[in-house]
């Protein structure tokens, strides 16, 4: 469990860590914001608005369940994003350089490849004995003993995976809707995928 909490906290520092770019990329944000209209959006959807030069991420309501609001816009603020907005529906709108959007995506993707190495030679899963995923986040195999699988709570490792594939999917694009993340459960002895999870399925179920 602590694998996962670790994970999702290296994605709030990736956030705070894009948002240090702050020179040309801030006046980039000013001029186009003159130009640019905000559109929108509903409660439960994720809108990437990809301009000339900025790039605005909502949010939906969900992703900001039991949090204050205003103190979600303050830190982002506080983080370097050249603007946060709290919507009406609950969600917020993010405002970044196109710098900043690709920078955030490319280490997300990072943060993930690393928490996957870290993950398939940690103890606390022993029954893993690898991972892999594709490059859109939205497949991922984990290969185990079975026997030791079966026997575990190593299954709270495609949580951790089904979260990390559904932010990276959502912060560049992906309609929320849309998106989903299959992880497959395969026996390394004998090849058989023996579960299959969908996300956000899974968690509609529980």
């Amino acid at each position: 469990m602590k694998k996962l909490l670790s994970v999702l906290f290296v994605l709030v520092f990736i956030v705070s860590a894009c948002g240090q770019e702050k020179t040309s990329s801030e006046k980039e944000k000013e001029t186009e914001t003159e130009k640019s209209n905000v559109e929108e959006t509903e409660s439960q959807s994720v809108n990437v608005d990809k301009g000339l030069f900025n790039v605005e991420v909502t949010l939906p309501a969900t992703f900001f369940e039991g949090e204050d609001i205003n103190q979600v816009v303050a830190n982002a603020k506080e983080e370097g994003f050249g603007e946060a907005i709290a919507n009406e529906d609950g969600s917020v709108t993010y405002k970044m350089s196109k710098s900043q959007h690709k920078e955030m995506l490319a280490e997300i993707k990072k943060s993930v490849m690393e928490s996957v190495e870290e993950t398939k030679n940690s103890e606390d899963f022993a029954s893993i004995k690898d991972i892999t995923y594709n490059d859109s986040m939205s497949a991922f195999t984990i290969v185990v003993d079975k026997a030791v699988y079966e026997n575990s709570f190593d299954g709270f490792a495609a949580l951790g995976l089904g979260m990390v594939g559904a932010y990276y999917q959502l912060f560049n694009g992906v309609d929320a809707e849309a998106y989903k993340v299959e992880i497959s459960i395969q026996d390394e002895a004998s090849g058989e995928v023996f579960d299959t999870i969908i996300y956000p399925d899974a968690l509609e179920e529980q």
